[in-house]
């Protein structure tokens, strides 16, 4: 049987295929549509070639999902080893979806050895992925609408953007929906705010008094009534979807701190210092419960892009930022080494020991993670929760030898 090799190059209608033999000969091309007709078209035609691999350029998706569900081996390319190998086809620079589909066959016929196959999770990390990744881009949109929300009070009420600490919070939303402009909050006096604040369960922080005066300390801007209407609807329509969002994400998050809790590998990485629930839950999403897929410490921690990338040549060394990388597994290591160091004397030590060096926080926190690495790896592949006695204990051994 000739062993074939097929590259895919998606698109978000229809994705450009191409299947070569071992010499590079092209066995067939075509182009599938992006539906559940298209899907199972292209599988059936890989099948039917007898192909070994798969190359693309995503890791994830629902063309990945579908080629993995088929049995089909999918070798994920990143975008910037393709980019780097195009001068060897073509000088021109030109680009077209058919040219890239045979360059990841090719690629992957002669250098398949230098990437790693992508391997199928379970049902319960790729449903723990979707809920984290989907409520982290919730989050970011409440972000942003809540910024949003900011800006247009500060245009012409900066009081009611101030009064809360949070903008987004239940009891600022409820606030500005039935205040959303400075004329229908004209009678509001200390007995109706303090009625107000107990409806909505304020935590007391402050008391009526001091809420109104945070409230009147920005003069309002003077607006005609009928701009002043206007930016009033806009100000109780974004409140209002941000209400419901932020209602979404609570419950988004109970879901998912239920799903870590239960999971074995969820307590593994619970363990670990103030890791919390949704952090440990961002982990595990994108850490996986395949061990086979990450070989080695270095390997993980240059996927989580906490290690730098050296430029060498001759007498030049560069070091620089990797902005390749896995972003969501970095941002949530990054978030637990950072919440670490107040808990951990040994993680201060770290984070204290670099900044002493001349690092700025971002670049000392990215040091801590990479250090937790070490430890989240072997116990990831040992499969043992944290036991920071035995952490301790190790730290000294290897300073007693000089490790």
């Amino acid at each position: 049987m000739i062993k074939c090799y097929a590259g895919l190059d998606w698109a978000s209608r229809s994705h450009a295929v191409c299947v070569i033999d071992a010499r590079g000969s092209v066995r067939s091309d075509f182009e599938v549509t992006h539906d559940a007709a298209g899907l199972a078209e292209l599988c059936r035609r890989l099948k039917a070639a007898h192909i070994s691999a798969v190359a693309i350029e995503r890791p994830s998706g629902l063309v990945v999902d579908a080629l993995v569900e088929a049995g089909l081996q999918v070798v994920p390319i990143h975008p910037n080893a393709v980019k780097a190998t195009r001068p060897r086809y073509r000088s021109h620079g030109g680009k077209s979806d058919a040219c890239d589909a045979y360059l990841l066959a090719d690629l992957l016929r002669t250098d398949g050895h230098r990437f790693k196959p992508l391997m199928a999770q379970g049902d319960e990390i790729r449903a723990l992925r979707a809920l984290v990744r989907g409520r982290d881009d919730l989050v970011a949109t409440r972000v942003q609408l809540a910024n949003q929300l900011r800006a247009l009070l500060e245009s012409f009420w900066p009081g009611a953007a101030e009064i809360f600490a949070e903008i987004d919070s239940p009891i600022a939303l409820a606030f500005v929906q039935r205040y959303p402009t400075p004329e229908s909050a004209a009678r509001l006096g200390p007995k109706r705010l303090a009625a107000f604040c107990a409806q909505h369960a304020y935590c007391g922080r402050r008391s009526p008094e001091e809420l109104l005066a945070r409230l009147h300390q920005a003069a309002a801007v003077a607006l005609q009534p009928l701009e002043m209407d206007a930016k009033g609807e806009l100000v109780a329509s974004i409140a209002r979807v941000l209400e419901r969002l932020v209602e979404q994400i609570r419950l988004l998050t109970s879901r998912i701190e239920h799903a870590v809790r239960d999971s074995a590998d969820g307590q593994l990485i619970m363990s670990f210092p103030r890791a919390g629930r949704v952090c440990a839950a961002q982990i595990l999403a994108e850490l996986g419960s395949v061990r086979e897929r990450f070989d080695s410490v270095e390997r993980l921690a240059a996927e989580a892009g906490v290690t730098p990338v050296t430029y060498e040549s001759g007498k030049t060394k560069a070091v620089a930022f990797r902005w390749a990388c896995n972003h969501r597994l970095r941002a949530a290591i990054t978030c637990l080494a950072d919440n670490s160091r107040h808990a951990s004397a040994w993680a201060a030590h770290v984070y204290q020991t670099a900044k002493a060096r001349g690092c700025d926080h971002p670049h000392a926190i990215r040091i801590l993670a990479r250090a937790w690495l070490r430890v989240i790896w072997r116990a990831w592949q040992d499969r043992t929760t944290y036991d920071p006695l035995r952490h301790t204990a190790a730290m000294l051994h290897l300073a007693s030898v000089g490790g």
